[in-house]
């Protein structure tokens, strides 16, 4: 393949002082991130260590095999919702390597309301179930969990896609074939206790684990019997009398240990991704990204330049060059394996919707997934465009890339607004993976643009409903704030229209590790749901 040269300029004062913005970007990151990290605080962390518990991320640390890695999800779910209190939507999830095996975990965390599921919880646990299904990836449930937030019921309760959608999705997935596994590691009442019901096998910890469909408060109200949690429905009665549970253990070492027991005995065989070739790093440094992208939208950057920094041997084969250079279109490997790259640099024209529709239709003829980089404020508009065809040459991108069979990523580098979200894979057209970079934003019309319009419809209802011009003046300035806001990655990943936001410098990593997953086949072999006895 022919190799990118960078015309980036390293030394240069404008690049370092793009570099030095950008590391600000990546410092409020890392805030974020630790605030999800820290759960329910000191004070909760404290009291459940207390109980003989270990935290989440570090059961997941000792579940996954020595020295891999563990590809977290939506680590900042829920962030700037509910005061702050419910860091992470108070649930961890993400792939991890189990025994050799690619695995689903979900696992709540307890020192956050007590481990119970929100709206954000529902749509965050939904999610890693989908992508374990897609990519038939056995599901690992940690369990210690309050069940729904009472308060919300209308919000998690319901409808198809909350908390009962879970279950759905568990018994679905055991009936074709794809394991589900849990640890049971404190109380789970009322819709918790399904997670490991539905299981096909699973684990409770002697002392702390618990499962019962109505608590003991529940079981007070409706027949007057009291009883505590353990005496109801403890590892001891569930394990040695009812036989619900399959395993009783000490403790959560021991719970970790015969987890991975468990999935070693799966036998269950993923193969790896066709024609993978040793990697080679790219030659351009990927350290570079923030100095190239900077933290102003207004600042234009070629996407080979990214494209050089994040494939093997920053070699790259592209396909109609001198065409349609809104776009850019071509194959390269990332971590040794095959992909098809398609990348914004600016507004999609007709030219560059029918390259990028001949492009995509090659990769799906090939078998190779997609990696979708976006930038761009959207398709051309106006009379020339129109009258040059862009609402069908639009839609011709929108069929083929929805109508791909081939595995798709997105990552957004920039911006991302209104219909050229649509046509680069965004999240409604259910790429497998989206992360978004921290100097992104993504919405239906950028700030100027919406705001604009919506004061244009202001304007012309000004002699039924009159206004100062101060007056104006402010509603102009907060709907300009409120399309601000809401374009915002963290608006937007608190929310889960993303998989995560990602360090530029992660890039290279995490798409391996998609790629990885997206890419390996399963073994067929018959199957049927199992039934617990």
């Amino acid at each position: 393949m022919a190799f990118l040269n960078s015309q980036i300029d390293t030394q240069s004062e404008a690049f370092r002082q793009r570099a030095d913005d950008y590391a600000a970007l990546i410092d409020d990151l890392d805030r974020k991130l630790a605030w999800a990290r820290a759960g329910g605080g000191d004070k909760m962390m404290a009291r459940h260590r207390e109980r003989g518990k270990i935290p989440v991320r570090d059961r997941i640390d000792l579940l996954i095999d020595p020295g891999s890695a563990f590809l977290e999800l939506t680590p900042l779910a829920a962030w700037g919702l509910y005061d702050g209190k419910v860091a992470a939507a108070g649930i961890v999830t993400g792939i991890g390597r189990i025994r050799d095996t690619d695995c689903m975990i979900i696992a709540n965390d307890a020192t956050v309301k007590g481990g119970s599921f929100h709206r954000e919880t529902v749509k965050k646990h939904i999610r890693a179930q989908d992508i374990a299904a897609e990519n038939r990836l056995p599901v690992v449930y940690l369990v210690d969990c309050g069940g729904a937030n009472l308060n919300q019921l209308e919000e998690v309760f319901y409808d198809e896609n909350h908390f009962g959608g879970t279950f759905h999705r568990q018994c679905r997935m055991s009936a074709s074939g794809i394991p589900q596994l849990a640890a049971v590691f404190g109380e789970c009442t009322a819709g918790g206790a399904y997670i490991p019901a539905l299981c096909d096998e699973f684990i409770m910890v002697e002392g702390n684990a618990s499962i019962h469909l109505g608590g003991p408060p529940i079981v007070k109200a409706a027949i007057s019997e009291i009883v505590d949690r353990h005496e109801l429905g403890g590892a001891v009665l569930h394990s040695r009398q009812s036989g619900v549970s399959d395993h009783i253990v000490a403790d959560e070492y021991t719970a970790l240990g015969r987890m991975r027991d468990m999935v070693g005995a799966l036998a269950y065989t993923r193969l790896p991704a066709v024609n993978r070739i040793d990697p080679v790093p790219p030659v351009h440094d990927i350290d570079d990204l923030p100095g190239i992208v900077g933290t102003h939208l207004s600042h234009p950057f070629d996407q080979r330049e990214v494209i050089s920094r994040i494939v093997d041997g920053s070699a790259f084969h592209e396909f109609k060059p001198e065409w349609g250079d809104t776009i850019c279109c071509g194959f390269a490997r990332i971590e040794g394996m095959a992909v098809g790259i398609v990348a914004n640099n600016g507004v999609l024209f007709a030219e560059a919707c029918l390259k990028a529709t001949h492009f995509i239709e090659l990769c799906d003829q090939r078998g190779t997934p997609l990696l979708f980089l976006q930038n761009t404020t959207g398709f051309i508009v106006g009379r020339d465009a129109e009258l040059g065809g862009i609402s069908k040459h639009s839609a011709k991108l929108v069929y083929a890339m929805s109508n791909t069979r081939v595995p798709r990523l997105t990552v957004i580098t920039g911006s991302s607004y209104g219909a050229g979200n649509y046509g680069m894979s965004g999240r409604g057209f259910r790429p497998h993976f989206l992360f978004m970079w921290p100097n992104a934003r993504l919405g239906g019309m950028n700030p100027d643009v919406g705001s604009s319009v919506l004061m244009d419809l202001r304007m012309a209802s000004i002699s039924r409903d009159p206004a100062s011009k101060e007056e104006l003046a402010a509603h102009e300035a907060k709907l300009r704030a409120m399309f601000e806001e809401k374009s915002d990655p963290y608006f937007c990943t608190a929310r889960l229209f993303d998989d995560g936001i990602i360090d530029p410098r992660d890039t290279r990593r995490v798409l391996g590790l998609c790629l990885s997953v997206v890419t390996g086949r399963v073994e067929e072999r018959p199957s049927r749901p199992v039934y617990r006895m």
